[in-house]
């Protein structure tokens, strides 16, 4: 699925995921492929991002996106809040 990471400054990220863990109001879930529209807010926590295998190591990411010190291809970000949309395979997280 494709994936953008939009804060107030800039769009921190774009390409594609396997899997994204969010920090909702209610608790945490995963979006996977396939996933059912919605739109959720977010609260303070980690977003955590599973970049698919056949990926290249991702390189340049900005400052708040992270990749997992055990595992390239597992990308943390840190969020205060924010919302998130989900349509037809593509995720997009408006990040505070």
């Amino acid at each position: 699925m494709n994936l953008e990471i939009i804060t107030p400054e800039s769009k921190i990220f774009q390409g594609e995921a396997d899997a994204v863990r969010l920090p909702g109001k209610e608790g945490l879930f995963q979006v996977l492929n396939g996933h059912a529209p919605m739109i959720s807010t977010l609260q303070a926590g980690e977003v955590k991002i599973d970049i698919p295998t056949s990926s290249k190591t991702i390189d340049g990411l900005h400052g708040t996106i992270e990749t997992d010190k055990s595992n390239d291809k597992v990308l943390r970000m840190k969020v205060k809040g924010g919302v998130v949309e989900v349509q037809k395979d593509r995720v997009i997280i408006l990040a505070d």
